[in-house]
């Protein structure tokens, strides 16, 4: 994936949470992904846009 589809502005990251559970929210740069950690789902960031719908979250497994 190249770095600048990814790429999050950190101002942005700061705001966002987890629309389920309305926690924090960890950046997963090597995978383009927003990771909520309580809620397992892996949301991911598409043309530096970060898609924040359940619906489109990976859910993350052990």
């Amino acid at each position: 994936m190249d770095a600048s589809t990814s790429r999050v502005d950190p101002k942005m990251l700061e705001l966002l949470v987890c629309p389920l559970t309305k926690g924090r929210l960890v950046y997963d740069a090597k995978a383009g992904e927003l990771v909520s950690e309580k809620a397992r789902l892996a949301y991911p960031i598409r043309d530096g846009i970060p898609i924040m719908l359940i619906s489109e979250a990976r859910e993350i497994k052990d």
